[in-house]
């Protein structure tokens, strides 16, 4: 029996539709957040960029000099996987640009703290930033706040010094930063000190497990032996100014070597004012914290394969703007480890929502989503981020991936619509295949393997209108389930 249905087995080739783009019926009844105004007085985002492009200018000569001077291929790095540049690449580059062997190595750190290069062991490649940088003001200004974020590393810190009273300094220069940026003026250093060492009193109260009352040793194997109570905890010893008075003179000099802040001196005593860039940048940091603390879902809590099935249902700015609470609510490094495990999870869905988290992550993730496009999972995804993260059009950024690849994407996409869409969507997700017919669908499908196939042909058989094409494919379900030709 045939159809009588005029039908066309060509599909049109459309771009393929993210899964998280796709509009779904939710309560969306809580108004949208509005848009935050950065303090009364801040430049407009033009100036921002045109003070960061001031401040980087050297690096970006440093970092084009890079890419025009060494071809692919040239080893202009030592191989420390750490981007140092080798004593000859440098001495050259010295030469070229008119300045000292220090200034470039300093310049090339500044460059790479702010991504406009990317080093890979021995070898180096211009980052998005560089590309985009006489045109884009948001590239200029993620630029600088990356090596404004990086501020630690910019400087090294000073010799002599216990590595973990510098780790709680660095811990500490949040708070001091924003006192700075309330105080809207001059705050002097010596005002900073005593705030740098209630601070880190407070952190290592918060760590101090020693209760005020030293108690008999007790068995531990005893019942009634407890571990002390957080409110029996002894308060840490009030640090001496002494100890926190070079770190703190290393951090301000530090920031203000990025551009975030000033140091003069009147009468007898030093201050610091934060600039109009640092004024902003911390703002942006404390604007990041409302949002965590105003979820729009209530799924800040949540661990990453919970708050990506909370969001789910939600449409792409909702989604968006839960992705960002989840994520200035915990370290970057854990948020990308986390996202990625549950994208490696079985749930095709899971997989296209952390990747649509990891865009709002940026360049924070992208040696993670690097890693990831070893993994013949995960491929497809890390290959569509990073082009986009390199600055290829979101509409293009298809043409990163093979054939098979986008075959692969356009199955496991169809694996997520089968599992939580319906059957006129799984027939329109047809639309956005790679091949021009339903054959070399079928056929190409087959070929590269992925773990779903059968279940994903089933269900498409099942769900298209045409029963001519639908018996075509579960003959096809049929012939990978039992591994026929």
């Amino acid at each position: 029996m045939t159809s009588r249905i005029p039908r066309d087995s060509r599909l049109r080739l459309v771009r393929t539709r993210s899964l998280a783009a796709a509009p779904r019926v939710t309560d969306q009844r809580r108004a949208p957040r509005p848009a935050p105004r950065p303090p009364e007085g801040t430049p407009a985002r033009s100036a921002l960029a045109a003070m960061a492009r001031a401040r980087l200018a050297e690096a970006v000569r440093v970092a084009r000099w890079a890419d025009a001077a060494l071809g692919p291929g040239t080893q202009g790095g030592t191989p420390d996987g750490k981007g140092t540049l080798s004593d000859r690449t440098a001495a050259r580059a010295a030469r070229e640009l008119g300045l000292t062997t220090g200034q470039v190595r300093s310049h090339w750190d500044i460059a790479r703290l702010a991504g406009l290069v990317e080093v890979h062991g021995a070898d180096a490649r211009p980052g998005w930033r560089l590309r985009a940088w006489d045109r884009d003001d948001s590239a200029v200004l993620r630029g600088w706040v990356a090596l404004f974020d990086a501020w630690s590393l910019a400087c090294p810190e000073p010799g002599g010094q216990e590595p973990s009273a510098v780790a709680d300094t660095v811990s500490a220069m949040p708070q001091v930063l924003s006192f700075l940026q309330l105080s809207a003026g001059p705050v002097p250093v010596e005002q900073l000190l005593d705030l740098l060492g209630q601070r880190v009193t407070e952190l290592r109260t918060e760590r101090c497990e020693v209760p005020y009352a030293a108690a008999p040793e007790a068995d531990p194997t005893e019942p009634s032996a407890a571990p002390p109570r957080p409110e029996d905890r002894r308060a840490a010893e009030p640090v001496a100014p002494d100890e926190l008075a070079p770190l703190l003179d290393w951090a301000l000099g530090a920031l203000a070597g990025v551009g975030a802040l000033e140091l003069g001196s009147e009468g007898q005593g030093r201050q610091a004012t934060l600039t109009p860039l640092g004024s902003w940048a911390v703002w942006v940091k404390l604007e990041q914290i409302c949002v965590a603390a105003q979820s729009p879902a209530g799924n800040i809590e949540q661990a990453a394969e919970d708050m990506l099935r909370g969001c789910a249902r939600l449409r792409p700015n909702a989604a968006r703007a839960e992705y960002q609470a989840w994520l200035a609510a915990r370290p970057v490094g854990r948020a990308v480890t986390e996202l990625l495990a549950a994208a490696r999870g079985e749930d095709a869905l899971l997989r296209g929502l952390a990747f649509e988290a990891l865009r709002v992550v940026g360049a924070p993730a992208e040696a993670e989503v690097r890693a990831a496009a070893a993994e013949a999972t995960l491929r497809p995804y890390a290959l569509l981020w990073l082009a986009e993260h390199d600055g290829a059009d979101p509409e293009d950024a298809h043409e990163a991936l093979t054939r098979d690849e986008a075959t692969w994407l356009w199955v496991d996409t169809a694996a997520a619509v089968a599992d939580h869409g319906e059957g006129p969507m799984l027939v329109r997700h047809l639309e956005s295949a790679v091949q021009a017919t339903v054959p070399q669908l079928l056929q190409e499908v087959r070929a590269v393997g992925h773990p779903r196939t059968v279940q994903v042909l089933v269900a498409l058989a099942a769900a298209h209108p045409d029963p001519a094409l639908a018996k075509a494919v579960r003959r096809a379900a049929f012939q990978v389930h039992t591994g026929g030709g």
